[in-house]
């Protein structure tokens, strides 16, 4: 008898496998001799197994978050309240080292937040060039000092609504990339991408020919290392397309309006036109200072969408910016890596009550263009972050969004939310 098992099912097998061997492993901390190089083995945070001397490893990691949006007013498709519980990410990650010189990610996504499961990453890069890396494979394209930061660590529950005015300079969508990225002289990082889209018909010309994105982006920090940042950034990013709708919608900081598919209300700042627009390029510049436990950061982004000549429609501007200021009462420093120019965890230094942080962030997004009135939307964010010790993380933001010349179908232009997550990452 020949048996068929689904890509699903033996992925959960192996997951299933891997947390037991992951618990199994807690007894056997230490050092295992071999026949040829040591291997080193360390369970804190996951199951890593290492040679020492660094030439192979991998290791076997995850994250789960469980989300609860409650939200109303322009949130909404009737202004009611509605509410949506749902896992935003079930993430299986597996990394490693082979043969020096070669690292790997194959992270899998259970529970993307849409009831469908997918390659979170799934990429390869070479190291051998130090101190310039080259990735290939799936993984998110490089723009932006919030979208660089693992969604385990950003601080609001949800990453800043200015990238919804252009989500494809930093989403991965189906498709395959190449990028170059490297550190020079402990202050300045840099990466330079080609990104292979497969998703809908606009990344095909009129032969059917597949286009493609390319990314840049430079970072410039004198200092870099945990509650001690400075840090400066450059974006650019370009997609090669010939025929789109232009359209720009946000969810404005509340993922659960797009949960809910009943009653969920995701605001359009420009509405769709099909055929009218063949050109798409954003830029961004970012900045980013922390003192101890104090940080503050602030993005701006502006996109251009080019209407097609001798069309109907004129040319679009979206443009947004944000302001963020976090502030740890524990007393513990956001953490920050110089290679990627990103924040990091904050690991608690009480393992009683570990560590708590509040922020607040303004986020303000605009629309133009002369074939209607300008569109704009503003969203403040509060919220108290509560590091129980380095794996689990429990968040509560209160959002208050407000429109202009953008309203439901009741006539809402503003509503109030509050977002909940409990965090689980190894």
């Amino acid at each position: 008898m020949i048996r068929k098992h689904s890509f699903r099912g033996v992925m959960a097998g192996f997951a299933t496998s891997a947390l037991a061997l992951a618990v199994s492993a807690q007894a056997f901390a230490g050092t295992v001799s071999t026949d040829g190089a040591d291997l080193v083995i360390k369970t804190k945070g996951g199951l890593e197994v290492g040679t020492t001397d660094k030439a192979f490893s991998f290791k076997l990691g995850g994250r789960l978050q469980a989300d609860f949006d409650q939200f109303d007013g322009v949130y909404t498709k009737n202004g009611n309240s509605a509410n949506e519980a749902y896992f935003r990410r079930a993430i299986l990650e597996l990394s490693g080292t082979a043969y020096k010189d070669w690292k790997y990610t194959f992270n899998y996504d259970f529970g993307n937040g849409n009831g469908k499961d997918d390659w979170d990453e799934a990429s390869i890069a070479y190291t051998g060039f130090a101190p310039v890396t080259v990735k290939v494979g799936r993984f998110d394209p490089d723009f932006g000092l919030e979208k660089a930061t693992s969604s385990k660590w950003i601080t609001s529950i949800e990453r800043s609504a200015i990238y919804d005015i252009a989500p494809w300079v930093n989403d991965k969508q189906k498709g395959m990339g190449v990028q170059v990225s490297g550190v020079a002289g402990n202050l300045f990082y840099g990466s330079a991408g080609f990104f292979h889209k497969e998703d809908g018909a606009e990344y095909e010309d009129e032969d059917g020919e597949n286009q493609g994105t390319y990314n840049l982006r430079g970072v410039i920090a004198p200092m870099a290392e945990a509650g001690n940042v400075l840090h400066f950034g450059v974006n650019y990013a370009n997609r090669d397309v010939e025929d789109f709708n232009g359209s720009v919608a946000s969810r404005m900081g509340v993922r659960g309006t797009t949960e809910d598919t009943t009653n969920g209300n995701r605001p359009t700042f420009a509405p769709g036109v099909a055929g009218q627009f063949d050109g798409d390029s954003a830029v961004g510049l970012e900045a980013a200072f922390a003192a101890g436990p104090f940080s503050i950061q602030s993005e701006y982004l502006k996109r251009d969408i080019d209407a097609k000549s001798g069309g109907t429609r004129d040319d679009r501007e979206a443009t947004g910016y944000n302001v963020q200021l976090a502030y740890t009462l524990t007393g513990e420093a956001r953490g920050y890596k110089l290679d990627g120019g990103k924040f990091d965890s904050i690991k608690p230094e009480n393992k009683q009550i570990g560590a708590w942080e509040v922020f607040y962030r303004y986020d303000n997004i605009q629309v133009e263009e002369s074939n209607f009135e300008d569109t704009e939307g503003k969203v403040h964010t509060v919220g108290l972050n509560w590091y129980a010790n380095e794996a689990v993380k429990v968040s509560a933001n209160y959002l208050k969004g407000k429109t202009d010349n953008v309203v439901n179908a009741a006539g809402d232009d503003d509503g109030d939310a509050v977002s909940l997550r409990l965090q689980y990452a190894f």
